[in-house]
């Protein structure tokens, strides 16, 4: 048969055609190096020695090369602390690259945030015998789980090229000396970096860093800026706990996994604090009333968060969630 009869069209030929460029673009890391190829990427300083890279809204997909997270790094004077590495491998080279570039420095550390896809799959572009991988030390538990290995094999299909065969998933080698009510601190250059125990409020290996000097925050997923933060079936009562633990000492800075940095940390936290607050004892309340989940969401009055971004998206979910969460609470009394 000719070659070209294995093409029932025109553009099918040309779409393999594209994706046989992309993978030829790849190097050894699984990375495409055609920056023109990802979305633009702007790298955005906050502060003094510190960077951010914002990810878009909206789903993982092949069109966004799953850029959907945040990530950030500090210059230290003495190489690069880079907090979370993005969402595919091409993105974390090109992150790098911007940073090593716009700071003139190498990466040294990187901190994970939790190993969930978005957060970490950039991390292959990091791997190196002088650059230091740390992650929660729950974080073995998460990584060898049978999602893990699911979620992989799902990206493989919904973000190719960008997530392919050659992707390869790193746990990190050093677990951070974390615990609920113990902090570990390690110092890079002219600043202190605090890793805080997220206390499994959103994942079971949520860390979160601050950066001493600075008053700077990387909160991964369980700070969320002027907005209703996405909890599912998390328990509101830990996350409250794990906000506790992030505003021990006030930050500055606020950066969340996903969507704008904080300018102004404590309006955030009291806003989040006073909704999962409310969305707790509102379902403890209907638990205890022996309403049905229906029956109580249909009651409780919602006015003082309807009009806050992804109350639509979110809230319904959060709600079942912390009710599920009350009815557990009930049972144990």
């Amino acid at each position: 048969m000719p070659y070209f009869d294995m093409f029932r069209s025109l553009p099918a030929f040309l779409a393999t055609l594209s994706s046989i460029a992309m993978l030829a673009a790849m190097d050894p890391l699984g990375s495409a190096q055609a920056a023109d190829d990802l979305p633009p990427m702007k790298l955005e300083r906050v502060g003094k020695d510190v960077y951010v890279i914002q990810g878009q809204a909206g789903q993982a997909s092949s069109a966004n090369a799953g850029f959907i997270s945040n990530a950030g790094a500090v210059a230290t004077g003495q190489g690069l602390v880079v907090f979370d590495t993005l969402g595919t491998p091409a993105l974390g080279a090109k992150m790098r690259k911007l940073l090593e570039e716009a700071s003139g420095e190498k990466v040294k550390v990187v901190v994970v945030s939790h190993y969930h896809a978005d957060h970490f799959y950039g991390i292959q572009a990091f791997e190196g015998k002088d650059i230091e991988i740390i992650a929660h030390p729950k974080a073995d538990e998460v990584f060898n789980e049978a999602n893990t290995k699911n979620r992989l094999a799902q990206r493989k299909q919904d973000l190719f090229p960008w997530v392919n065969e050659d992707t390869k998933l790193v746990l990190a080698a050093r677990k951070a000396k974390v615990a609920p009510g113990k902090n570990e601190t390690f110092k890079l250059g002219r600043y202190s970096f605090t890793l805080i125990d997220g206390l499994g409020a959103h994942a079971p290996d949520d860390l979160m860093m601050r950066v001493d000097e600075l008053g700077v925050v990387f909160a991964g997923d369980l700070f969320f800026t002027g907005r209703v933060p996405f909890v599912g079936n998390a328990n509101p009562r830990i996350w409250l706990a794990a906000l506790n633990r992030m505003a021990e000492k006030p930050p500055k800075i606020a950066i969340p996994g996903h969507g704008a940095v904080s300018h102004d940390p404590q309006k955030d936290l009291d806003l989040t604090r006073r909704y999962l607050d409310f969305l707790s004892k509102e379902m403890a309340k209907a638990v205890a009333n022996l309403q049905s989940f229906d029956e109580a969401y249909a009651s409780i009055d919602w006015s003082g968060f309807k009009n806050l971004p992804a109350f639509a998206a979110a809230n319904r979910l959060n709600a079942y969630g912390a009710y599920l969460h009350a009815e557990q609470e009930a049972l144990k009394k």
